[in-house]
Parts: C-alpha cells; sequence; structure tokens
C-alpha cells in the first residue's frame, strides 16, 4: 500500500459518480452497477463486481472512501451513500487484492497482472484466459490474505 488513501493520483483525470452501495464492501472493492434496481435519490445503487465469471467484461469502478473524511479501513453498510471513482489508464490506486484460495500467504509481485474475482470485487493474481485484466501490480507484497490486502496498483485499461 502506498500513502493512506484509495485513489492516489494528485489530478486524477477519471469521472466520480455518487451512488447508493449493496452490501458490506470495503473502499478498493471493485464494483458494479446492481441489476434491476431502481435508482434512489436519482443515483444507482452499486454492488461488489458482479458478473457471469471472474474478469469477464464490465465497467472499471471503483469503490473510495467515505464522504464523511472516514479512512479507507471501515466497510460501507447497505444503503449508506457511496463514492465511485472510474479511472483512466495509468491511474494509480490502493486496490483490495485477495489471496487466491481460501488462505493467507500468497505472494504478488511487481508487475503482475490482477483480475476481478466475481462476488468480491477483489483482485487476484491472473488465472486461466481472463477477459480483462485491469490492474498491474507496482509492488512486492508477500502476505495477501483471503478477505483482501491493500496493495499499490496500476490501471492498465483494460
Amino acid at each position: 500500500m502506498l500513502g493512506s488513501v484509495i485513489l492516489l493520483e494528485s489530478n486524477p483525470r477519471g469521472h466520480f459518480i455518487e451512488g447508493s452501495i449493496y452490501g458490506t464492501p470495503y473502499p478498493g472493492t471493485l464494483v458494479t452497477i446492481k441489476a434491476a434496481t431502481e435508482p434512489v435519490g436519482g443515483r444507482l445503487t452499486w454492488e461488489p463486481y458482479n458478473r457471469d465469471a471472474n474478469a469477464n467484461r464490465a465497467l472499471i469502478a471503483v469503490l473510495l472512501e467515505p464522504f464523511n473524511g472516514a479512512s479507507y479501513a471501515p466497510a460501507y453498510a447497505t444503503g449508506e451513500r457511496c463514492r465511485i471513482y472510474i479511472p483512466v489508464p495509468g491511474d494509480e490506486l490502493n486496490m483490495l487484492v485477495s489471496a487466491s484460495g481460501t488462505g493467507t500467504g500468497d505472494a504478488i509481485a511487481i508487475g503482475d497482472l490482477l483480475i476481478p474475482v466475481d462476488g468480491t470485487g477483489l483482485l487476484i493474481a491472473t488465472t486461466g484466459s481472463p477477459e480483462i485484466e485491469p490492474f498491474q501490480c507496482m509492488e512486492t507484497t508477500s502476505d495477501v490474505t483471503s478477505t483482501g490486502t491493500l496493495v499499490h496498483c496500476i490501471f492498465t485499461g483494460y
């Protein structure tokens, strides 16, 4: 992890969105629009990355820290207003990276490509034949946990 925030850009060029969250994800999680759910107060509802399989194409949207200036540590709660950032290639962020199994201790190295996990929105090292590989590691981390470890990454643009 670099710094103490999710978005590391001093002059971000991506797009900021407000919404309502579904579930209890942490900042640094990838989120998608919750299908068949009407807007709340004119804002869409977002949930942890939810596609048919890991690394299926979707809009890349990152859950940021809450509006109230809270840190990246507390999870959001269902119905809470949330901040989302849609990155552009080259943007650096601290992203939640998960161990590939249920344990801990996975190692992620500089340059490793990462894919989103369906249902959690966390990233894992590339496996199989993914449709997208939206992030690349910018640091070495030797103790990635199954619940997610914040890792300095760069957005590849897919």
